[in-house]
């Protein structure tokens, strides 16, 4: 056996794995192989979804579960021994370990970036692998981590038996969060996009302290009520009877037997409450100074970009009353402004991880945004003079600009517009039960808003009276279908008008659409408002969504505070369809999007701020377009066409670098496979440019402008030219049918043998039997490849 004609796999079952097992490693709990720790970015173009490449270790070393320490790359023996240090580095630093290594299955080379060994880089022989001892010793001096604080890093994680593993950052996180508590520091912030499971990072931490004993007592502090109660049911579950609410509701809170006031069951050890039940204005409310100050030994701050950051808010007191606790705050979005700074009270973040990361590892959905300028928007309306509205309110003379909209003046043709570019975006995309939130200036613009809906509906509409509704703070009837809303397994209500009520809370799988038809002037509310929407449903195949713009808020993408860029903005012209040039259906039902009935909204505007009715008025689009985004996160003007070329050309160089590839490789497929993992897929191209020609010339023609063939115009030069006359009537039968396969249905690989069990070649014999025409199997691959060589003969 010649060690240099091994795979990869053979070097590392022959030479590696045993290697490591020799050093004491433990194969069941510390050597995982193959870790996926990424799930390969989604990729949308055109009616294209696919995933790139995941990310993939060859080895991860942990000295316990869920504590990685190493990382090591193999490659095959014909490669040295550091070719995979330098991918080795790249993953150890994603997954935040000190120690890479690489092998060939001759030996390792060694990278500690602890400082601690003799040197940064030594080659090691096969039997010189070092133990899991050595490597944590190295560890815990480049941790800083004594005898003590090893113990509380140590504790092990919840594990329910169902395999469910964090993934790699929430596992950085709680890991960067038990390390920083067990050296003392009691002020953490953990920033992580939205729908990146915040509330189960909290939980695994919470439960390591709670486990090791370091912290016995703990409030988890939120400003939703249905958070707490998912928190409760879902992720918390495994601390059962340890935990309680504090609400009225749940009796922990109850009114003391005389002397009036309320008092406070103080017999559990995990506590959850939202911040209104247990604080408010009057001294009577603040149900917290029923507990010690030093009841709590670790406080947990869900959404802290929020009030509770505020210097002067109510909420803060909570936290400033536990001063001496561990205090752990949480955000998707931290605020950091000249009038409050949650960064300021908590430090900077341990531990950060952002919506561009989400979207580039794939775990959270990327999203495109049609955006539609309105004139009276961008213009302005000025009233004629004279001008009354609906009412005989004459209308002061002034222009009415964007902001004016549904706030002062209510032009009902906008109105009307905008509910029917949503109905045709919803009805050219074949998805008219796609559950759609439009979020409106106040809760009466979300209630006309629902009229205008119902008028441009009134087939579905009259289906079931559900179809649109208005959920609003002043609206039960709309509170009491939430739930509704919010299932998957219910179809209705379908289309919900809103102004913030569902902005924030809980996750609504179904919901595809967001529309904003109010401004948002607030970077940290823009970035929750597309987080309802981030998170990817494989069961039912959603991997993206889609917000449509009519009040300019995309201009938060050139904000440096921004980091997860749309792939498109679609602003079609006049005659342009309102779908984006990919239409929805290509992509199956389901969204997911958060919605809470105890978010505070807006009053109607008070009987002093009067409205303006106007109807009459010509509205029309006068600008909508289409960008990408590109691999560098960068917005860019881009076609279907463009970004299939620069996909092409990124992998090979020129016309001959990729004719020479094309005709080197045994099997074509394998060029459009790689290809496919880089996001590009060549059905919808071939759609879009002419379906009638294969990859090849597909390929050419857009990425490198050749003049292309079509599939027949390539068979029929094959039949000219007698290739294969040298065969017998029975072997040329074949080749004449394969041939036309090619022609009518572009198959590439006419090599594959499973080729040979469809129609016709199963009613001419069996595939043995076809293979024997040609003497022998190699003689038939030999035919084969000659028809290939004259199909794609480009000298």
């Amino acid at each position: 056996m010649n060690k240099r004609d091994l795979s990869e796999a053979d070097i590392c079952a022959k030479y590696i794995t045993p290697a490591i097992l020799a050093s004491g490693w433990n194969e069941q709990t510390q050597i995982q192989r193959e870790v996926h720790f990424t799930k390969g970015q989604v990729h949308v173009r055109g009616k294209m979804v696919t995933r790139g490449k995941s990310k993939f270790a060859d080895y991860v070393l942990y000295y316990k579960p869920n504590i990685p320490i190493a990382i090591v790359e193999a490659k095959d023996n014909r490669h040295s021994i550091g070719d995979g240090i330098q991918q080795a580095l790249d993953y150890a630093e994603i997954l935040q370990v000190p120690f890479a290594f690489s092998s060939n299955g001759d030996g390792f080379l060694f990278h500690d970036k602890t400082g601690y060994s003799s040197a940064v880089e030594v080659t090691l022989d096969m039997n010189d692998f070092p133990s899991p001892d050595q490597l944590w010793a190295l560890y815990r001096k480049w941790k800083g981590l004594s005898s003590e604080t090893e113990k509380l890093v140590l504790q092990d994680y919840f594990d329910d038996g169902s395999g469910r593993q964090p993934r790699y950052y929430q596992r950085n996180a709680i890991n960067a969060t038990v390390e920083a508590i067990a050296k003392g520091q009691d002020r953490l912030l953990l920033v992580m996009a939205t729908g990146t499971g915040k509330t189960y990072t909290a939980f695994q931490a919470i439960w390591r302290l709670w486990k090791a004993g370091r912290m016995r007592r703990v409030l988890y502090l939120a400003d939703r009520n249905v958070l707490i109660d998912q928190t409760m049911v879902n992720d918390f579950r495994p601390f059962n009877g340890a935990m309680a609410k504090l609400s009225t509701a749940s009796k922990t809170i109850e009114a003391a037997s005389s002397g009036g006031g309320r008092r406070v069951d103080s017999s559990y050890e995990i506590y959850l409450s939202l911040y209104q039940a247990i604080t408010g204005p009057e001294e009577r409310q603040k149900l917290f100074r029923e507990f010690s100050p030093g009841f709590f030994d670790l406080i947990v701050v869900d959404e802290c970009h929020r009030g509770s950051a505020d210097e002067d808010a109510a909420w803060r007191e909570i936290l400033e009353y536990f001063s001496s606790a561990v205090q752990i705050g949480m955000t998707a979005t931290p605020k950091e402004t000249k009038y409050v700074s949650n960064m300021n009270y908590f430090g900077q973040p341990i531990y950060s991880y952002s919506l561009k990361q989400g979207i580039q590892d794939g775990f959270l959905a990327p999203y495109k945004v049609v955006n539609v300028h309105l004139d009276v928007d961008v213009d302005g309306y000025r009233p004629p003079k004279g001008k009354t509205d609906r009412n005989g309110e004459l209308i002061p003379d002034r222009i009415y600009g964007s902001s004016d909209m549904d706030r002062t003046l209510v032009i009902d043709e906008r109105t009307r517009l905008v509910a029917k570019r949503i109905t045709e975006f919803l009805k050219e995309g074949n998805a008219r039960f796609h559950k759609t939130i439009v979020f409106c200036i106040d809760q009466e613009h979300a209630g006309r808003m629902r009229q205008a809906l119902v008028n441009e509906n009134p087939d579905l509409a009259a289906n079931d009276r559900r179809y649109v509704m208005r959920i609003t703070g002043n609206d039960r009837d709309g509170q009491d279908q939430l739930g509704n809303f919010i299932d998957p397994e219910t179809t209705f209500p379908v289309l919900v008008t809103t102004s913030r009520l569902l902005s924030t809370g809980v996750d609504v799988q179904t919901c595809r659409l967001i529309v904003l038809d109010r401004p948002i002037e607030s970077m940290t509310e823009f970035k929750q408002i597309l987080g309802r929407g981030t998170r990817i449903h494989e069961d039912s195949h959603k991997y993206y969504f889609t917000l449509m713009d009519f009040r300019g808020a995309t201009r938060h993408f050139a904000d440096p505070e921004f980091d997860g860029d749309p792939v498109q903005i679609y602003e079609p012209g006049d005659d342009d369809p309102i779908v984006p040039p990919d239409p929805a259906d290509t992509i199956p039902d389901e969204d997911e999007i958060v919605v809470d009935p105890g978010e505070d909204v807006p009053p109607n505007p008070a009987p002093n701020t009067r409205k303006f009715y106007v109807n009459g008025v010509l509205v029309t689009i006068i600008a909508e377009r289409v960008k990408y985004l590109d691999s560098e996160g960068k917005l860019v003007t881009e076609s279907l066409r463009d970004y299939s070329k620069r996909a092409v050309t990124n992998q090979y160089a020129s016309l001959d670098n990729f004719l020479r590839r094309w005709n080197a490789a045994e099997r074509k497929q394998a060029i459009i496979e790689e290809l496919e993992e880089e996001g590009l897929r060549l059905e919808p191209l071939a759609e879009e440019v002419n379906p009638d020609l294969d990859p090849f010339d597909l390929i050419c023609h857009v990425a490198y402008g050749a003049t292309p063939r079509t599939r027949r115009e390539r068979a029929d030069s094959v039949r000219q030219r007698n290739t294969y006359g040298k065969y017998g009537q029975q072997a040329r039968a074949v080749l004449d049918a394969l041939l036309q396969k090619y022609q009518d249905n572009g198959i590439v690989d006419l090599g594959d043998p499973r080729i040979l069990q469809i129609s016709p070649f199963d009613k001419m014999g069996t595939p043995l039997e076809l293979i024997r025409r040609f003497g022998s199997r190699a003689g038939y691959l030999a035919a084969i490849h000659e028809l290939q060589d004259a199909l794609y003969d480009v000298a």
